[in-house]
């Protein structure tokens, strides 16, 4: 299985991403490690990315998920803001993704993004970030105002949940 902890810049993803992979014993990426340098270098300067800019990028995280699902599943962090995207995401691994939306409010995210420093998404961006986010209709929800400790056991509690018997947590 594949999850992919998604949302906004600046919600946690990474942070969740690593402590759930942890947790299941499992390899966690971080999609931002996957853009290709055109696409760092415009959100270093402000500019939001388009759905062209992110396409090469998606079907390469889509490719990667592959290999990662037949090496046991991982833990992916990546905004995945767009149905579109996450359809991309998907790609031949439909039944084995899950997706765990991190949400929070604006000013919330707003102020964890001006603590954190060596990341390469302003804060100018949070808004281009909401604009674009399409919440997501079938993935499990929760709320970023709890610990990270709690964010991961809430959503181990949810995966066992919604896990098919042929699934492996």
């Amino acid at each position: 299985m594949i999850i992919v902890v998604m949302g906004v810049s600046g919600c946690g993803k990474s942070t969740i991403a690593e402590l759930l992979a942890n947790k299941l014993g499992i390899s966690w990426y971080d999609a931002d490690n996957f853009h290709p340098q055109a696409n760092i270098d415009k959100m270093k300067n402000g500019i939001p990315l388009t759905d062209a800019d992110r396409m090469p990028w998606l079907n390469r995280l889509s490719f990667e998920m592959v290999f990662w699902e037949n090496e046991g599943g991982a833990v992916l962090a990546c905004s995945a803001l767009k149905e579109s995207y996450r359809t991309i995401l998907r790609g031949q691994e439909k039944g084995n993704v899950r997706f765990v939306y991190l949400q929070g409010s604006k000013e919330c995210i707003l102020n964890r993004m001006k603590q954190r420093s060596g990341h390469y998404m302003p804060t100018s961006l949070l808004d281009s970030q909401f604009a674009t986010l399409e919440v997501p209709q079938n993935a499990i929800t929760v709320s970023i105002e709890e610990s990270p400790e709690t964010i991961v056991e809430t959503i181990v509690s949810q995966l066992k949940k919604a896990k098919s018997p042929h699934d492996a947590l």
